[in-house]
């Protein structure tokens, strides 16, 4: 029998009929919340950073690297489409209301609803995956068909790695609550267990094995169990511990699957377009895919700490502000991330373009990695990192969309951007190889953020605050100027590849301490100040 609705009528309960229930919404200072999921999500990504260090030091860029790399790119591509993608934009809008609106007795039976479904359907399909990995990775890279090295230690690989989507979409669901309840530390900490495991699983698993590089297939495996238990007591203080109950009738549950459907493209492109270069990575040399990895690990960095830490703020903000109708706070919201992201990917995105081969040397120019493979990365990173501002732009300027429940906007527009993306895959492919996917996948990421930042422009949920052109040529001058220290200050590149690791940390250190330094002096010389960014709410 399908599940009532909840009663209309808004109703708190007391401390003592659910942890936290009686407590108001809390809205704190955007920067405050934003720097606390940047930090996490720095500690995260510096580790992942060493994790890929380590997978390079004993792995390299060699065949085993990619069949591991397609492994694991496939399940955590779906986590990322599905958990964190479609059903986060989706789930966080409608609990935001459920909390906003009904009690906390509605908001439990929500929970436990959307736990028994969501568990249940990534059961069957991890079953049928497991049963199916040689087809499935036939079609993530079809370029593997046929190789007697990669194609079966990948499909091998995937029966292990996949079950990692399950437990990875349940620790997103979680993670989902702990943020609508203004609790970000918890989900922003949680990916560090997953880099903690691959390390392991490098060093101590992987020795144990026949084929060693099976032994992070199984860190895979271990770090989902692990991130998913992780974050059941913070769930439990809250008074939402799911009791799973497969109720794919519930209101709330009908609304998410309904609301899901658009967001799985309207979120999710920019992933999407980077499976897509996998797909054809794999038709190329063999070390193509590394290449690719590597360099997008790099510019993920700035994307997770910093525009994923804004995004994931600004939801359930949004999401309240739409329900409540506050107009003039939704637009400021919205304004304010789009300079907070400016603020940091500008000068990321240049740091990265002049410090490609010197990054990429500091972190993996060790073991099995090769001169070669420096620079071919090289080439994909700068690619990918002019289009970094995009990428970051879009996690910002989606949720202005899925906050008023508007999956179809967001669809047209991915739609486009990937139609776009597979033009200038086959376009730039064949003349620039790796690379030439990396630029074409910038590209479609300026494509969709453009379409995105128009339809909100266009029907007047984004108008620009005051102040815009001071802005600007501030923050011009202040990249102009580092920009132009870090490639007065860079060693060349044959002198990088010379260098000791410990002449690496501290060269890469003095570029990176100093280069930040001049940008937030010049831009504090031209009249920035950290209350401009404060981001309070009212």
């Amino acid at each position: 029998m399908a599940a009532e609705p909840p009663s209309t009528e808004p109703v708190r309960e007391n401390a003592t009929s659910g942890a936290a229930a009686d407590k108001p919404i809390r809205k704190p200072g955007l920067l405050r919340s934003s720097g606390l999921v940047g930090i996490f999500t720095f500690i995260s990504r510096i580790l992942g950073l060493l994790r890929d260090m380590v997978i390079a030091r004993y792995f390299g860029a060699g065949p085993e690297a990619d069949a591991f790399f397609v492994a694991f790119k496939i399940p955590n591509f779906l986590r990322r489409l599905f958990a964190e993608g479609a059903f986060n934009q989706a789930f966080v809008p409608v609990l935001s209301e459920y909390r906003s609106r009904f009690s906390h007795a509605d908001v439990k039976t929500l929970v436990n609803s959307v736990a028994g479904t969501l568990g249940f359907v990534l059961m069957i399909v991890c079953l049928l995956a497991v049963a199916g990995s040689p087809a499935i990775t036939a079609v993530f890279a079809p370029g593997f068909v046929g190789d007697e090295v990669r194609f079966p230690l990948a499909s091998e690989m995937l029966r292990i790695t996949f079950p990692y989507l399950l437990l990875v979409s349940l620790t997103a669901f979680a993670g989902s609550i702990l943020n609508s309840y203004d609790r970000y530390a918890i989900p922003a900490l949680t990916p560090v267990i997953l880099n903690l495991s691959l390390i392991g699983a490098a060093v101590w698993l992987a020795p144990l094995m026949t084929n060693p590089i099976m032994g992070l297939a199984w860190g895979v495996l271990i770090a989902g169990t692990l991130q998913l238990l992780f974050q059941l007591p913070f769930l439990l203080r809250l008074g939402l511990l799911p009791r799973p109950r497969l109720d794919y009738r519930h209101e709330g549950v009908t609304r998410i699957m309904k609301l899901m459907a658009p967001a799985l493209f309207g979120v999710s492109v920019s992933q999407i377009n980077l499976l897509l270069d996998t797909v054809l990575a794999s038709f190329l040399q063999a070390g193509s895919v590394s290449w690719l990895y590597y360099s997008d690990r790099l510019a993920e960095l700035p994307l997770g700490v910093f525009a994923i830490a804004i995004g994931t703020v600004i939801l359930p903000n949004l999401s309240r502000d739409h329900a409540s109708a506050s107009h003039e706070q939704f637009a400021r919201t919205l304004d304010w991330a789009v300079r907070a992201v400016l603020l940091i990917g500008v000068p990321a995105a240049l740091a990265l373009v002049i410090l490609a081969e010197p990054l990429l040397a500091a972190l993996f120019h060790y073991g099995e990695v090769q001169e070669r493979d420096i620079f071919m990365s090289a080439q994909s990173l700068r690619a990918y990192s002019l289009g970094l501002l995009g990428f970051m732009l879009i996690k910002i300027l989606a949720p202005g969309f899925f906050s008023r429940q508007d999956m179809r906007t967001p669809v047209r527009i991915a739609v486009i951007a990937m139609s776009a993306n597979m033009v200038f895959n086959l376009i730039l492919v064949w003349p620039l190889a790796h690379a030439g996917l990396a630029l074409a996948t910038a590209l479609s990421a300026w494509l969709n953020a453009g379409l995105l930042w128009r339809a909100l422009h266009k029907e007047k949920v984004f108008r620009f605050q005051p102040g815009w052109g001071r802005f600007l040529s501030q923050l011009l001058g202040a990249n102009l100027v580092m920009g132009a220290a870090l490639w007065w200050w860079r060693s060349s590149t044959e002198a990088w590849l010379a260098f000791s690791a410990w002449d690496r940390v501290v060269e890469m250190t003095v570029l990176v301490v100093g280069g930040g330094v001049i940008y937030f002096l010049v831009l504090g010389l031209a009249g920035v100040r950290l209350r401009h960014f404060i981001g309070r709410r009212q």
